[in-house]
C-alpha cells in the first residue's frame, strides 16, 4: 500500500475539456532521455512502444529477433533510459500496455499468434497464475491489516467500481455487509452515484477501484470525497494511475491478461485478504454475526433440494 499525498493536500480539479492520459512512467523515461538517444535508439524504443501489446511479453532474445537486432543491442538501448536491467523495463512496458490497451487490439495481436485454441486457453491461466504470484511475492501483509482497521472504523464504506470493474466493487462490499459492516457499491446512474458520494463525512471511507487509464466517473467520485474529507483508498494497477495518484493510500495489483478483458484473478484475491483480515480483527464480532446464519446454511430455505416421490 502506497501513501499518495497529505490528506490536507489540495486534490486538483479536472477541466473535462482538457483531460488527457497522463504519461506512463515508460513514457516519461523516454521523453527525458530523448535527446540523449541517438536516432537508430530511438526508432527501436518507438518501435518497442508501438507495437507493445506483442513485445512486452518477449524476453530480450525474441525482442531482438522480432527487430532483427541484436540482444546486446536491446539491453543497451533499455539502459539508456535509466533502467538497471531488461526486467525491470518489461515491468514499465507491461504498464504502459495497460494504459493503452483496448479490447480490440489485445484480441488482434492474440489472434495472429499461432496457437491453437487449447494453446490460448493455457495461456490465459498462466497470466493468470503469474498476476497471483506477482501479487503475492509484493503483498505487504501489515498495510492489509491497515486498512482492515480503517474499514472497522469507518461509519459507511462505499466502495466505488464502475463497468467491467463494477463486479469486483459488489464482491468486495457484499463481503465487508456479510461482517456487518455498512458497506455499499453503488450501481445506476452517473448521478446516483454522486449523490452517495455526497453523502459521505470524514466519517467514512471510500475505496475506488479502477486500471490502466481510469475511468472518469470513479476519479471524479475519489476528487470530491476529498474536497469532503473524506478518507481515500484506491485498488489500481500501477502506481501512476490517476487512482493511485488522487488516492490517500493505494494498492497495487496486477490485471495483465492475453485476453481482451483485464484478469480479475489477482484483484478477486487481494480482496479476499481484506475481508480476512477484517474478520479476524475482531473474530468474536465475526463469529457473532455469523452465527444466526449457521442454521440456514445447512437445512435453511434457500438451498435447492429435490422433492421426495
Amino acid at each position: 500500500m502506497s501513501n499518495s499525498r497529505s490528506r490536507n493536500r489540495q486534490r486538483p480539479d479536472f477541466d473535462q475539456n482538457s483531460m488527457k492520459a497522463a504519461p506512463t512512467a515508460l513514457e516519461a523515461r523516454f521523453a527525458e532521455a530523448q535527446s540523449q538517444l541517438g536516432p537508430y535508439r530511438q526508432q527501436l524504443i518507438r518501435a518497442i512502444l508501438d507495437n507493445c501489446e506483442e513485445t512486452c511479453f518477449l524476453s530480450s532474445h525474441e525482442l531482438a529477433k522480432r527487430f532483427n537486432v541484436d540482444p546486446a543491442t536491446v539491453v543497451r538501448a533499455v539502459q539508456a533510459l535509466g533502467y538497471k536491467g531488461f526486467g525491470d523495463f518489461t515491468v514499465d512496458l507491461r504498464q504502459h500496455l495497460m494504459t493503452r490497451l483496448t479490447p480490440y487490439t489485445a484480441l488482434k495481436a492474440a489472434t495472429q499468434e499461432k496457437k491453437s485454441v487449447a494453446d490460448h486457453i493455457d495461456h490465459s491461466l498462466d497470466k493468470a497464475l503469474d498476476n497471483l504470484n506477482l501479487l503475492r511475492s509484493n503483498l505487504d501483509r501489515n498495510q492489509v491489516v491497515k486498512l482492515a482497521k480503517l474499514i472497522h472504523r469507518s461509519r459507511r464504506i462505499l466502495i466505488v467500481g464502475v463497468d467491467f470493474a463494477a463486479s469486483l466493487a459488489y464482491y468486495f462490499a457484499y463481503g465487508l455487509t456479510v461482517l456487518g459492516f455498512d458497506a455499499e457499491a453503488p450501481v445506476g446512474s452517473e448521478g446516483n452515484l454522486q449523490h452517495k458520494v455526497n453523502l459521505l463525512t470524514n466519517k467514512d471511507l471510500l475505496i475506488a477501484i479502477s486500471f490502466g487509464q481510469c475511468l472518469r466517473v470513479t476519479v471524479e467520485a475519489v476528487l470530491q470525497a476529498s474536497k469532503q474529507g473524506v478518507a481515500t483508498f484506491g485498488i489500481t494497477d500501477s502506481d501512476t494511475t490517476p487512482i493511485a495518484r488522487y488516492c490517500d493510500a493505494h494498492f497495487v495489483t496486477p490485471v495483465v491478461s492475453p485476453s481482451f478483458l483485464n484478469s480479475y484473478v489477482a484483484p478477486m484475491a487481494l480482496i479476499s485478504t481484506i475481508h480476512v483480515a477484517c474478520a479476524h480483527l475482531d473474530p468474536k464480532r465475526a463469529l457473532t454475526l455469523l452465527k444466526p446464519t449457521d442454521k440456514e446454511y445447512l437445512s435453511g430455505p434457500r438451498w435447492y433440494r429435490e422433492h421426495k416421490k
